[in-house]
């Protein structure tokens, strides 16, 4: 019996459909989810959320939200959510090189929260892509 995923955010629907597991990235660490998981409300944190179906996955990245777990649904409250195939390598890794001197302090006065946070999400943004990139090279 599968699990029902709906991934949202405030751009609108990215995903709902089923799933046999899923993956995503909470504050705490990765969570798997299965079907009649029990119920549970958590963070998010920036990284991907998978969804295996059959022998297939889907990878969407998601820059932070909520994610609600109930027994038969999961619901993804994201901040902001792509598709993987939507992401940009070069554009991530650009990002993390911009946060990075950020937080060397090269730009002038810096918001140190700010740009940790610039940070997590830029790397969480690489990871992802280059997680696609080599499953497409496998391919």
């Amino acid at each position: 019996m599968p699990i029902h995923i709906d991934i949202v955010s405030a751009e609108g629907a990215i995903f709902s459909g089923e799933a046999d597991m899923i993956f995503a990235p909470a504050k705490m660490g990765e969570l798997g989810i299965a079907p009649r998981h029990a119920p549970l409300l958590t963070h998010l944190k920036p990284g991907s959320v998978r969804v295996q179906t059959g022998g297939e996955e889907k990878l969407f990245y998601v820059t932070g939200g909520i994610l609600e777990i109930q027994p038969h649904l999961v619901t993804v409250l994201a901040d902001s959510a792509l598709h993987a195939h939507e992401l940009d390598e070069a554009a991530a890794l650009e990002a993390r090189e911009k946060a990075r001197e950020a937080l060397e302090g090269r730009g002038g006065e810096i918001d140190l929260e700010a740009a940790q946070a610039a940070l997590v999400e830029a790397e969480a943004r690489y990871q992802a892509a280059q997680k696609l990139k080599a499953k497409h090279t496998r391919l």
